[in-house]
C-alpha cells in the first residue's frame, strides 16, 4: 500500500527526472577537470580529500556509474511535493504494513540526503518480509530539508529550528497525523530535537547525534574529559564547519560548476565521518552510492543551500540549552562508537539538555548510521518504537 494525495489537495506526486544531455553536462566537466598538484605525503587524506580515491571515483563516475539506474532507484519509492509556508517540501511518503497509521519521520543531514535511509525504508515499512513483525511496521515520511535535493530552495539561511516547524506542518496538517514519532542525525538530528522541544505532536524522539548542549559546560571528570576530546576533534576535522558557519558563500563559489569540487568536499566528510576501523571506505560506502548522493547536490544545486544551512542554525541561535529548558519529549539515542563528527558525550551530560529514556551503545558504525549499519539502526528504530506503543 501506498500513499495517495487528496484529490486537489496540497500535495503532488513527484518523479525525479535528468535527462541525458543534463547528465552528459556534468559528465563531462568531470573528464576535462583540471587536476590540480596534490601534496606527495603517505596518507592521502591528510591535506583533504586523497587524490587517488578521488580520481577512482571520477573513472566511475564517467564509466560505470549507471545513471539511468540511479534515477530509476531514485524512484522507487512514492515521493511528493507540498507547499508548506512558501516552501515546496519534497518527501517520501511509504505506507506499508501499517496501513496508515504509526507515521515515523526521518529526517537526514549535511552532506547526505533523502538517500540516507534508502536501505532502512523497505525493512522499516515492510518488516514481515525481512523476518520481523508486520506490528514493528511505521508509515514513513522522510523529506528533503528545505534547501537540500528536490526540495525548493530558501532565498537566505534557514536553520533546523524553522525547519521542524515546517516539518511539523507537514506532519500535522498537510499529512493529518495528529501525533508522529521522529528521527534524526546530524542536522536530522537537530530539526528533530527542535520538533521535540517546540512541537507537542512529536510525542517521542530518536537521534543518533546529540546536537542540544546544556549551559554551563560539564560538570564532571568524565564529562571534561570529553569535552577535550570533543576540542581537539574539531581542531582536526572542523575546518569545514567555521567556513560554513560563517562564510558559507565562499565555498559556493569554488563549487558552483565544480562538480569534481564538489564530489571532493562531500567525500572527505564521508571518510573522516564514517567507522572504518573494520573496513575500508569502498565497503563502508559503495562508490556509485556516494555518486548517487552526491549528483543530489550537483543535479539540484544543492551545494550552495545546503552549506546555508550551518550560517541558518547560529542565526537561530545555537545549541545551548538554559536551566530549565531542555528538550522534555522522552528522547531515545543511538550511541554508534566510529562517529567522527560529534562523539557520544556521557550520558550525565546529555540528561542535561534531553529527557534521555533509552540509551544504546552499538557495536559499530559512524555518522551516517542508517547508510552504514541499516540492520542496527532498524533494529534500534524498532525497539524504541515498541516502547512508545
Amino acid at each position: 500500500m501506498i500513499a495517495r494525495p487528496p484529490a486537489g489537495g496540497a500535495w503532488a506526486p513527484f518523479e525525479v527526472r535528468w535527462s541525458e544531455a543534463e547528465i552528459e553536462a556534468v559528465l563531462e566537466k568531470v573528464r576535462n577537470y583540471p587536476w590540480p598538484l596534490t601534496a606527495q605525503v603517505a596518507d592521502g587524506w591528510a591535506y583533504g580529500c586523497d587524490p587517488a580515491y578521488l580520481r577512482a571515483l571520477c573513472d566511475q563516475w564517467t564509466g560505470a556509474w549507471d545513471w539511468r539506474a540511479a534515477v530509476a532507484d531514485l524512484n522507487r519509492f512514492p515521493q511528493y511535493t507540498a507547499r508548506v509556508d512558501g516552501f515546496d517540501l519534497h518527501f517520501l511518503h511509504v505506507v506499508g504494513e501499517a496501513k496508515g497509521k504509526r507515521p515515523l519521520l526521518l529526517s537526514h543531514g549535511w552532506p547526505g540526503s533523502h538517500y540516507e535511509f534508502w536501505r532502512t525504508i523497505e525493512p522499516l515499512a515492510f518488516p514481515s518480509r525481512f523476518g520481523g513483525e508486520a506490528s514493528d511496521a511505521f508509515d514513513l515520511v522522510i523529506p528533503s530539508l528545505p534547501g537540500f535535493g528536490f526540495s525548493s530552495k530558501p532565498s537566505r539561511p534557514i536553520g533546523p529550528r524553522a525547519t521542524a516547524q515546517l516539518f511539523n506542518t507537514l506532519m500535522t496538517q498537510v499529512l493529518g497525523y495528529p501525533t508522529y514519532l521522529a528521527q534524526g542525525g546530524d542536522w536530522g538530528a537537530m530539526v528533530t530535537s527542535w520538533l521535540g522541544r517546540e512541537h507537542r505532536a512529536a510525542r517521542a524522539i530518536h537521534l543518533n547525534m546529540l546536537w542540544f548542549r546544556p549551559r554551563g559546560g560539564p560538570a564532571t571528570e568524565a564529562e571534561t574529559a570529553w569535552a577535550k576530546a570533543q576540542e581537539a576533534l574539531e581542531a582536526s576535522v572542523g575546518g569545514y564547519f567555521r567556513l560554513q558557519v560563517s562564510r558559507p558563500q565562499s565555498i559556493a563559489w569554488m563549487g558552483a560548476g565544480n562538480p569534481v569540487g564538489q564530489a571532493a568536499w562531500i567525500a572527505e566528510r564521508f571518510h573522516d565521518w564514517s567507522d572504518l576501523r573494520f573496513k575500508p571506505l569502498d565497503e563502508v560506502h559503495a562508490k556509485d552510492n556516494l555518486l548517487t548522493n552526491i549528483m543530489l547536490y550537483v543535479m539540484t544545486g544543492s551545494f550552495t543551500t545546503g552549506s546555508w544551512f550551518y550560517r541558518g542554525a547560529f542565526d537561530e541561535g545555537g545549541f545551548i540549552v538554559e536551566p530549565g529548558e531542555r528538550c522534555e519529549t522522552p528522547t531515545a539515542f543511538a550511541s554508534f562508537p566510529g562517529e567522527g563528527r560529534l562523539k557520544p558525550p556521557p550520558r550525565s551530560f546529555a540528561e542535561r539538555a534531553y529527557n534521555i529514556v533509552r540509551w544504546t551503545d552499538m557495536p559499530q558504525g559512524g555518522h551516517f548510521a542508517a547508510m552504514e549499519e541499516p540492520r542496527l539502526f532498524v533494529d534500534d528504530v524498532r525497539a524504541w518504537a515498541r516502547e512508545q506503543d
